[in-house]
């Protein structure tokens, strides 16, 4: 029975001695040198986590890595000649400072990514979400492509499945630095210098980045030398409009060398942001309540002409800095356009026929005459833009006077360039730049000095035509053939001042602006709806007296600034009934009052008499011709694709010597 036992036991022994040399025998053997290319063995078998030994990771919270990193490459050496660590280390200058090291210490997350046991953690979803919210607009800024290793669904995963913050270490630093600051500084703070075309575009997208709920940017077209009209809107809900909430445009620095509405309009940007995120209430209700849009600068190519003239900057010995030399230099774009000339003249139509019966001053269309002239494309851009959104205010910042106008800007007489010219909206147009002015530090004072003419017995406001008189004008287009009553404000007798004046210039003008956007809550608003509930597309809507009515939007919803008193409203559409209501408007009513319209279908006979002026086209007859399609359609190459000439910054990667990262170019 031992016996037995014995020769049991050995039997067993030799086979766990066999089943081990097995083992050591199939065991992947160490990888010597060259052996991985030869194919004898893989070095990630024998991935250990190693010491952190690139140059531009050293400031990451941990020290440890592995390789093959998140992208695969074996080595250090493999990934410190990828186009990767080359962009994260020249990342800093390509975005002149910004977004770094957040960018460069995400990257590094992936190419060489946190080693704990022998593995490889990879890097939170969350961490890579936050930072391209805040950051996607700077590689905008220069045209490049967010980069691929930064991809936050491939490379990066959840807090379940076990991350880590690889900015850990400058959240802890960032924490230190806000709790260093004392409650009592100012919440916003605003840097009151000038922008370049790029650092207002920058500017731009880093706002909307930062606050993603409540703003976005969009272009409605490119000026004559290629840069881009970029629009930065504030809603709820940003990006569409939303039924029964008005709409209200800025726009700065139509004549390029007047420039201190440009730089107001980028501080109000920052300002509605960064109030919005300090709760301010003010402006959380402005925002919620309106759907607001910037244009900083509609000619930004003759801002830079205008710049260009700006001397003293680099004088060290000078005393009063940069000034501007000149007082029409960069005024027109690049085609020597004046822009606020360069609008349908609407006005004289208007005049022509303003004894016409039933004649009616709103949606003149555009004579197909005025294509056959030189429209600048940043003139295009505007009014394709205007006309696909229903603004209901607007205000258009100029420089060389301190004074609001309002239209008419075409004299009734043209012989006469100094005549009162009202619109039938002129006691609205009154007070709406009296809003303007009397909330400016000192427009509307009698003590302020003036640049020449005199408004101060007028409370600082004018009538346009009767200030001087001129054709083309954007304030006239607006109110003749949209909803849009805009008003023209200018902000000082300097065209370009001194750059230690634009805090001063804020200060006079920052309540002016909030006050005028909250001026677009008065007088009336509803949605002109059928039987069935349907909203009504471009019914009109008139009041008893005025001679000027308003369309309704898309969704049948319509507004109407009207002064306190009693109105007799008619709602009218094509095909259906009228409908008259009579209302009362206080005094001291703080928003829109609400008046709906339910119309009934109806066969009307055609008013052979309403205002439909002959040969004129119709009011969607827009760029007939088509000749300036160019203006926004993309340059395409010999066999029909976008041409897309290489950016200043790809000098970076094809030097290099290695493979060129096409990644990084948008729209490749």
């Amino acid at each position: 029975m031992y016996t037995e036992y014995k020769r049991i036991k050995m039997n067993v022994v030799v086979f766990a001695l066999n089943v081990a040399a097995v083992v050591v025998w199939c065991a992947p053997r160490r990888c010597e040198p060259g052996d991985e290319i030869l194919g004898r063995c893989r070095a990630s078998d024998e991935a250990r986590c190693t010491d952190m030994m690139l140059g531009y990771c050293d400031d990451m919270p941990y020290t440890r890595t592995i390789f093959p990193n998140l992208l695969d490459h074996r080595s250090r050496e493999e990934a410190e000649a990828g186009a990767e660590y080359l962009l994260l280390s020249v990342v800093q200058s390509l975005l002149k400072g910004e977004c770094t090291p957040d960018v460069r210490m995400l990257g590094c997350s992936v190419l060489a990514p946190r080693c704990e046991r022998d593995r490889a953690l990879k890097p939170c979803r969350s961490s890579c979400e936050a930072v391209q919210r805040s950051c996607a607009h700077a590689f905008e800024a220069i045209e490049m492509a967010w980069p691929y290793f930064l991809d936050c669904d491939r490379f990066f995963v959840s807090h379940e499945e076990g991350c880590y913050d690889p900015l850990e270490g400058l959240r802890e630093k960032e924490e230190a630095v806000l709790a260093s600051v004392s409650p009592e500084e100012p919440g916003t703070i605003i840097q009151f210098i000038y922008h370049t075309n790029a650092q207002m575009i920058n500017i731009l997208k880093k706002t909307a980045a930062m606050c993603p709920d409540i703003a976005s940017t969009y272009s409605i077209g490119r000026s004559v030398e290629g840069k881009e009209l970029l629009v930065i809107e504030f809603s709820s809900n940003p990006g569409q409009h939303e039924l029964l909430e008005p709409e209200v445009k800025l726009i700065g620095n139509m004549h390029g060398n007047e420039v201190l509405g440009r730089q107001l309009l980028i501080y109000l940007a920052q300002y509605l942001c960064s109030e919005y995120l300090l709760g301010n209430q003010r402006v959380q209700a402005l925002v919620k309540t309106t759907r607001i849009h910037i244009l900083t600068s509609m000619n930004p190519d003759g801002y830079e002409l205008a710049s260009s003239e700006v001397e003293g900057s680099n004088d060290p010995d000078s005393e009063e800095g940069p000034w501007y030399n000149g007082w029409i230099t960069g005024r027109a774009n690049a085609q020597n356009l004046d822009l606020n000339r360069n609008f349908p003249d609407l006005t004289s139509i208007v005049y022509s026929r303003r004894r016409t019966r039933r004649y009616r001053t709103n949606r003149i269309p555009i004579p197909d005459s005025y294509w056959s002239g030189k429209v600048a494309p940043e003139t295009y851009a505007v009014m394709k833009w205007i006309r696909s959104i229903p603004f209901v205010i607007s205000a258009s910042l100029h420089g060389g006077e301190l004074v609001v106008s309002y239209p008419f800007d075409f004299s009734r007489h043209p012989l006469e360039h100094k005549v009162l010219s009202p619109t039938p909206d002129e006691q609205i147009f009154k007070q709406l730049a009296r809003t303007y002015a009397d909330a400016h530090t000192t427009m509307a004072s009698n003590e302020t000095d003036r640049c020449g003419a005199s408004f101060a017995s007028k409370g600082g406001i004018t009538n346009g035509a009767e200030w001087y008189s001129f054709a083309g004008g954007m304030a006239d287009f607006n109110y003749l053939h949209t909803n849009c009553f805009e008003i023209t404000v200018e902000l000082g007798c300097d065209k370009y001042p001194v750059e230690e004046d634009l805090y001063t210039g804020w200060r006079d003008n920052k309540e002016a602006l909030l006050s005028f956007m909250e001026s677009v809550h008065r007088g009336i608003k509803g949605i002109v709806k059928d039987e069935y509930g349907n909203g009504i597309k471009g019914a009109s809507i008139s009041v008893r007296g005025i001679r000027h009515d308003i369309t309704t939007a898309e969704g049948g919803d319509y507004w109407r600034l009207l002064t306190p008193g009693i109105h007799i409203l008619t709602a009218s559409a094509p095909g259906y009934t009228r409908m008259m209501k009579k209302i009362y408007l206080p005094a001291r009513m703080q928003k829109a009052g609400r008046v709906d319209f339910v119309l009934k279908m109806a066969i009307l006979e055609p008013d052979v008499d309403y205002f439909n002026p002959p040969a004129m086209g119709t009011y969607d007859r827009f760029d007939p011709f088509n000749q300036f399609e160019r203006y926004t359609r993309s340059e395409l190459g010999v066999n029909g694709e976008e041409r897309q000439e290489k950016p200043w910054w790809w000098a970076y990667f094809a030097q290099s010597g290695n493979s060129v990262p096409t990644w990084l170019l948008r729209n490749y």
